[in-house]
C-alpha cells in the first residue's frame, strides 16, 4: 500500500496542485478567449498558472499558446506513464501499458509538428495531427478498461491532455483550408515517384531490398529487412520487395520509419499472416499482424492476416497510423476488427476486405474506393462493417466508402438470411460513415446501420448514404436517427470524396494508385 500511495502523491495531475507562486494571466483576461474553447476551465487554469503571461493578441496566437500547453503536458504525461512501468511487470496490465507508452510518444511527435514553425504544414494538416494527437490519448486509456486493469491508473493518466488538445483542435481556423486539386485524377499528396511505382508493371525492379524465404533474396523474413533500412537524406523511398510466400511475423513499421513500401506478389501470394487476439491477451492495438506507424507508408499486391478466428473477438489484420498511407490491390482477412484505420490520412483502391463485427474501424479521415468488402458468417448472426471512432467533432475524421462493392464472403452467402449485417454502429460519440455510389448486396439489413448502445451517439453521430445500387440500398426503412441523413445533393456527398475529405489531390498523385477525386 505505501509504495500505491506514493505513486499517486507523486502523479497528481498538475491542475490539483496549489501553485500560489507563480503568476499567470488574470481570469478577466483569459475568460472571453477560453469561453472560445470546449474546455473553458481547462483552459482557464493553466493560461492562469502560465508564468508568460505576454499579451494575447489574436485567435491564431491564442491557439498556438494552447497548442504548446498541450505539448508540455503530453511530455508530462509521457514521463508519468513510462514511470508506472515498475507497476506493470507482466500480464494484461503490462499490454495496456506499453500501448500508452507508445501512443504517447507518438502524440508529442505529432503536436511537435504541429507546432514547429519549420514543418511547412497547413491548417487541414494541423486538423489533422491534432486529430491523431487526441484519438493516441483516447487509445491509451480504452486500452487499461479493455483488458480490465483500470484500478487507479487511469486518473495518473488523465491529466488534461485531451482537453487540451481539443481546446486547440477547435481554434484550428477552418476558414484557412484551401480546396484540394488533382493531378491526372490522383490527390497531389501522392508524389509523381510514387505514383510511377504504384503504375508500374513491374514495381519490384526498382526495389532496394529482395525478402523472399527461399533465401533467394537479400533477407528471409520482412522484420530483418526493417531493421537494416539505412538512414537516407530526406526520407525517400524506401522499397521492399516481398518475394511469394507466407510470412508468419508481426511486423511494425516505427515511427521512424517514414516512406517505406511494400510490395508484393499480388492477393493471395505474398502473405503476412499472425494470430494475436484480445482473447490471447493482447490489447485490440497490439493484435495487428502488421502496424504502419511511419508516415508515407505504402503496401501493393499483399494479403494481411490474422487467424486467430471469429472466437477471440478483436483480432486484427493491419493497423495504420501511418499520414499519407496507401494499400493498392490489397488484401485484409480476419474476422472482428479486421482492419483499424486507426488514425491519420489514408487511402484503399481495388482492396479485398473480410470480417464480420465491426472488421473497418478506427478514427483515421480514410477512403476506401473501389474495394470489395466482403462480411464473413458470425457466431452470434450479426455483422456490422464499420465502427467509426471520432470522439470530438473538431476532428477532421470518419470513414468514406466510395464506388465499393459490399456483399457476402463465400462462408455467408450460403445462409446470408439468416444472418444481420449492417452498414455500421457509433462506437464514439461523434461517430462518422458515408457510403457513395457502392453497390449494396441484398445482405444488408433494411434499417442500414445498428445501435451500439441504446441512444447513445443517435443525435451526435453522422452517417450518410449517396446514390447507392443494388437490393441493400433502399432507404425507405431505414433508421430514423437525427443523425442519418440520405444525402440528394451532390455538394453534400463531395465532401467526403478523396479530392475533399482526405485532401487527396495533394498527395496520391506521387504514388501511382489510380483514384476518383470527386464523385
Amino acid at each position: 500500500m505505501g509504495s500505491h500511495k506514493f505513486m499517486i502523491l507523486l502523479f497528481v495531475p498538475s491542475f490539483m496542485i496549489t501553485l500560489s507562486a507563480v503568476f499567470g494571466y488574470n481570469l478577466g483576461v483569459t475568460r472571453p478567449w477560453c469561453a472560445q474553447t470546449p474546455h473553458p476551465e481547462t483552459c482557464q487554469f493553466y493560461l492562469g498558472h502560465d508564468p508568460r503571461s505576454i499579451p494575447i493578441r489574436g485567435r491564431s496566437q491564442f491557439r498556438n499558446m494552447l497548442l504548446q500547453l498541450a505539448l508540455s503536458n503530453a511530455k508530462n504525461g509521457w514521463t508519468n506513464t513510462y514511470s508506472l512501468g515498475s507497476r506493470y511487470q507482466s500480464g494484461k496490465g503490462k499490454a495496456a501499458w506499453a500501448d500508452c507508452v507508445k501512443l504517447y510518444e507518438y502524440t508529442v511527435d505529432r503536436l511537435n509538428s504541429t507546432a514547429n514553425p519549420n514543418v511547412r504544414s497547413g491548417a487541414d494538416d494541423s486538423q489533422t495531427w491534432l486529430s491523431t494527437a487526441l484519438t493516441n490519448i483516447e487509445t491509451c486509456k480504452a486500452g487499461f478498461v479493455e483488458m480490465g486493469v483500470s484500478d487507479n491508473t487511469l486518473p495518473l493518466l488523465s491529466n488534461n491532455v485531451s482537453a487540451l488538445i481539443s481546446n486547440t483542435l477547435a481554434l484550428n481556423d477552418p476558414s484557412s483550408y484551401s480546396p484540394p486539386r488533382t493531378t491526372n485524377g490522383f490527390p497531389t499528396w501522392v508524389r509523381s515517384g510514387d505514383r510511377k511505382l504504384l503504375q508500374s508493371s513491374s514495381p519490384a525492379s526498382n526495389a532496394n531490398v529482395v525478402v523472399a524465404q527461399d533465401g533467394s533474396g537479400d533477407y528471409m523474413t520482412i522484420n530483418e529487412s526493417l531493421a537494416a533500412v539505412p538512414k537516407r537524406p530526406g526520407n525517400s523511398r524506401y522499397i521492399i520487395y516481398i518475394k511469394a510466400g507466407t510470412y508468419d511475423e508481426h511486423v511494425e513499421i516505427g515511427s521512424k520509419l517514414k516512406n517505406i513500401m511494400f510490395v508484393g506478389d499480388g492477393i493471395g501470394q505474398t502473405i503476412i499472416t499472425g494470430n494475436r487476439s484480445n482473447g490471447g491477451g493482447y490489447t485490440t492495438y497490439n493484435s495487428a499482424t502488421v502496424a504502419a506507424v511511419g508516415d508515407g507508408f505504402i503496401a501493393r499486391d499483399i494479403t494481411f492476416q490474422n487467424t486467430a478466428g471469429a472466437v477471440n473477438h478483436q483480432a486484427v489484420a493491419l493497423r495504420s497510423g501511418s499520414d499519407l498511407s496507401v494499400f493498392y490491390r490489397c488484401s485484409f482477412e480476419g474476422y472482428q476488427d479486421t482492419l483499424y484505420a486507426h488514425s491519420d490520412r489514408q487511402f484503399y483502391r481495388e482492396c479485398d476486405i473480410y470480417g464480420t463485427v465491426d472488421f473497418i474501424f478506427g478514427n483515421a479521415a480514410v477512403v476506401f474506393q473501389n474495394c470489395n468488402i466482403y462480411a464473413r458468417y458470425p457466431p452470434n448472426k450479426v455483422n456490422t462493417v464499420t465502427a467509426q471512432g471520432r470522439t470530438d467533432p473538431n476532428q477532421n475524421t470518419g470513414i468514406s466508402i466510395h464506388d465499393c462493392n459490399i456483399t457476402a464472403a463465400p462462408d455467408l452467402a450460403p445462409v446470408q438470411d439468416s444472418v444481420k449485417t449492417y452498414l455500421g454502429r457509433p462506437w464514439k460519440l461523434y461517430s462518422r460513415t458515408v457510403v457513395m455510389e457502392t453497390y449494396l448486396d441484398s445482405l444488408i439489413n433494411a434499417a442500414g446501420w445498428l445501435e451500439w448502445s441504446g441512444t447513445f451517439a443517435l443525435d451526435t453521430l453522422y452517417y450518410g448514404e449517396y446514390m447507392n445500387t443494388g437490393p441493400g440500398s433502399a432507404t425507405d426503412n431505414r433508421v430514423t436517427w437525427a443523425g442519418y441523413h440520405v444525402m440528394n445533393s451532390s455538394a453534400d456527398a463531395s465532401n467526403f470524396t478523396v479530392g475533399s475529405f482526405i485532401a487527396g489531390d495533394s498527395w496520391l498523385p506521387a504514388t501511382g494508385v489510380p483514384y476518383t477525386s470527386g464523385l
